[in-house]
């Protein structure tokens, strides 16, 4: 069966990028003959490309340069009808608007990958849903409650992401004082850490608001931030800069921005803090727990599904710093617990291979290409009652 992926971005800097990285490595070998297109040029095509999967390059431009979309339209159905592909799986509610015109356009069965918790309110994500799909795959409860919300109705199975685990075993790591050492990070007193784009809805100012509470107990604790400037939020950057000056952070709180060995810096701290808002799955909360760490994230959207409060980790509410403060504290002040949190976490993310959500994801495309998408063939249990 041979499949179109159309991916709109062409650089890794979050995780729904490493999600299509992850099902182009781990799909190849599942019958499938791949096509990827990428809407943009970037580092990623090569790196596709390189797995030995047929790759191409539409610029697409913005979605508003009309001229643009017809021609991207017209140039996907084209190289659906010459490559005689079976499917086309879309990326994003973006995607499909050009990939879900270009499925009509060459009699193709069509399905795409929410990765948000839709606001039904978007008239894009309207739009999106209104273009016919045998499926709209999403990737957490929240998300497929508010899809199933969205008129037309569209099957919407459940497909978690993956984590590819063999990146976070912490035998293969340097220790986290290693770690530290490598880095340039201090050797001395606990280290608080948080990864992600920096955007507000992250929720790092919130973790530097808690900072303070930190310190009156532990004078010798740092926080690190790993994440680069996002170019919706620009600004946010140096909002975080000027927060942790006027907090007397500076020497307490370092920035060091976009990192590629995400797994060494994961692996120096002694506390992971994922703080976003209605995340709508939080790759990275299972990344830390499989390397063991004790975790804090939110008490809403994706978090809530792979972390038990109190046995593989700690919930929190949104924006509230002294909650956040609070579950560190309990972290620092109680090693037995966060041992056994370590742990718990550590079993907890063998759930969630790139094996498995690989695997439910094409089962999605099969049922979709055999026309029976009522039947999709997709276990929709947590990981951890799957075999």
């Amino acid at each position: 069966m041979k499949v179109i992926a159309i991916m709109p971005l062409a650089e890794q800097k979050g995780g729904g990028e490493m999600m299509f990285w992850d099902l182009m490595q781990q799909g190849r070998q599942a019958g499938i003959e791949w096509l990827a297109i990428f809407l943009e040029d970037g580092p990623m095509v090569e790196q596709v490309r390189s797995l030995g999967i047929n790759t191409r390059v539409i610029a697409s431009g913005r979605l508003r340069q009309i001229h643009r979309l017809i021609n991207t339209v017209f140039q996907i159905a084209l190289i659906a009808r010459r490559e005689r592909a079976d499917a086309i799986a879309n990326w994003m509610w973006i995607t499909h608007i050009y990939g879900g015109m270009a499925a009509i356009a060459a009699g193709l069965p069509a399905v795409w990958y929410q990765l948000e918790v839709p606001d039904g309110k978007s008239w894009l994500v309207r739009l999106a849903t209104l273009l016919p799909a045998r499926a709209i795959v999403t990737l957490s409860q929240d998300g497929q409650e508010a899809q199933a919300k969205i008129w037309p109705h569209r099957p919407t199975p459940l497909v978690y992401p993956g984590v590819a685990l063999d990146r976070f075993e912490p035998t293969v790591l340097p220790s986290p004082m290693e770690a530290r050492i490598k880095l340039g990070l201090p050797i001395h007193g606990p280290l608080i850490g948080i990864v992600g784009r920096l955007q507000r809805w992250k929720g790092m100012h919130v973790l530097v608001d808690a900072m303070p509470q930190i310190l009156q107990k532990y004078p010798d604790a740092h926080c690190v931030v790993v994440g680069g400037k996002h170019d919706l939020e620009p600004d946010y950057e140096d909002f975080l800069k000027t927060q942790i000056a006027a907090l007397g952070l500076s020497d307490r709180v370092f920035m060091v921005g976009l990192q590629r060995n995400v797994p060494e810096w994961m692996q120096a701290m002694d506390i992971f803090v994922h703080a976003s808002d209605k995340e709508p799955f939080g790759i990275v909360i299972i990344e830390a727990m499989a390397l063991g760490k004790p975790v804090i994230a939110g008490n809403a959207g994706g978090p809530t599904e792979i972390i038990t409060d109190d046995v593989n980790g700690l919930l929190t509410p949104y924006g509230d710093a002294d909650a956040l403060a609070i579950a560190i504290l309990r972290y620092l002040e109680d090693p037995q617990l966060t041992h056994t949190i370590g742990v718990a976490a550590r079993q907890r993310a063998l759930d969630f291979s790139t094996q498995r959500y690989a695997h439910n994801f094409i089962n999605v495309i099969r049922s979709a290409v055999s026309d029976v998408p009522k039947t999709l063939a997709v276990d929709t249990t947590t990981p951890s009652t799957l075999n």
